[in-house]
């Protein structure tokens, strides 16, 4: 079993920054891939961002390509994703995740946190 609480997010007006944090607590943190997601309202939740469980190798959506960057610190158990250039369109709960794999699909994510909330106005 791992545990995820997600914090970091707010408020923030466009061409804003956040950062997103992710302790884990559990199963051995480190071994893990890790996956940012998020969800819109009345939208399905989406891919955002992945990292390695080295951290060697990530990848991130088109979307937030050059904006956004996933990094990991396995001596703190803790993913964090750093949000530059803020837009409206990037309102949504974001949510962290765990998985075997360095993956983009939802279902291959085993376990999740409760998310927390960016709001970007324009």
């Amino acid at each position: 079993q791992v545990q995820l609480v997600e914090s970091g997010g707010g408020l923030v007006q466009a061409g804003g920054s956040l950062r997103l944090s992710c302790a884990a607590s559990g199963r051995t943190f480190s071994r893990y891939a890790m996956g940012w997601f998020r969800q819109a309202p009345g939208k399905e939740r989406e891919f955002v961002a992945a990292i390695s469980w080295s951290g060697t190798s990530t990848y991130n959506t088109d979307s937030v390509k050059g904006r956004f960057t996933i990094s990991r610190d396995n001596a703190k158990n803790t993913v964090y994703l750093q949000m530059n250039s803020l837009k409206p369109e990037d309102t949504a709960v974001y949510y962290c995740a765990v998985s075997k794999f360095l993956v983009v699909v939802t279902t291959m994510y085993d376990y999740w946190g409760q998310g927390t909330q960016v709001t970007v106005s324009s």
